[in-house]
């Protein structure tokens, strides 16, 4: 008979009381009440956004792959459009890492395409650095460059300065802005928090609310770097 050796297993650092199969069914039971609750406010929330008001966006021209490219076109026949503004320093290897992480997010995007809509990427930085970057950290968008144009201080995300999430609608050549968020906004669509947030140990950080002895640490600090995410996806993973 083998003997599993389980001396490398380290003791969890902090763990829930252990109840009987009953008493956390009742416990479960209690809290999907106030999830189905938060669920059905998510849901006249979206009903809310979507009879939102829209303003129509002037005729900006960015820069592609293939050279300048007016706001219109980023559709690509599509009617819908989300665009993800990308912090962005000039010159520096590494951009935002919160950024970097959050892109990361999504690998495949071809889905969209049966919701008549599109998801792209526009930064402040030129667009040589930008598509350079986009193959380092192994991003899937297409990218588009607003060095030349005001559109990413018209919707949120000025030089050096921040980021931001947009979506737009095209009625024929006219394209309208119809939606805004920033900040813990783009949790909304993120799953990575989802996925961080049913763990027993939550996100780890000190401003959520534990249990006495819970493993916590800074804001963010779970993060990966872009030098991380570039190791895992980018053009020279697994070299």
């Amino acid at each position: 008979m083998t003997t599993t050796d389980l001396s490398h297993y380290d003791p969890a650092p902090a763990t829930p009381p252990v109840v009987d199969q009953a008493t956390w069914q009742a416990e479960l039971d209690a809290l999907r009440r106030r999830e189905k609750a938060a669920t059905r406010e998510l849901d006249a929330i979206a009903a809310q956004r979507r009879r939102m008001p829209m303003v129509k966006m002037p005729d900006y021209t960015l820069e592609g792959a293939f050279g300048p490219v007016r706001l219109v076109d980023l559709f690509d026949g599509k009617h819908q459009l989300i665009v993800y503004s990308h912090m962005w320093h000039d010159g520096a290897e590494y951009q935002c890492g919160g950024c970097t992480f959050f892109s990361s997010q999504f690998p495949r995007l071809e889905f969209l395409e049966n919701y008549d809509a599109r998801f792209v990427i526009v930064t402040q930085g030129t667009i040589d650095e930008a598509l350079a970057y986009r193959s380092r950290v192994g991003d899937r968008m297409s990218w588009y460059s607003t060095a030349n144009s005001t559109f990413g201080a018209d919707v949120g995300a000025p030089p050096h300065a921040g980021y931001a999430f947009n979506v737009f609608l095209r009625d024929g050549e006219d394209v309208y802005r119809t939606w805004h968020t920033d900040g813990r906004g783009l949790e909304t669509v993120s799953h990575v928090f989802g996925l961080m947030d049913v763990l027993p140990y939550g996100r780890r950080e000190s401003w959520q609310q534990s249990p006495e002895g819970w493993p916590g640490g800074e804001a963010c600090h779970g993060w990966p770097e872009p030098q991380d995410v570039a190791g895992w996806y980018g053009n020279s993973a697994g070299a």
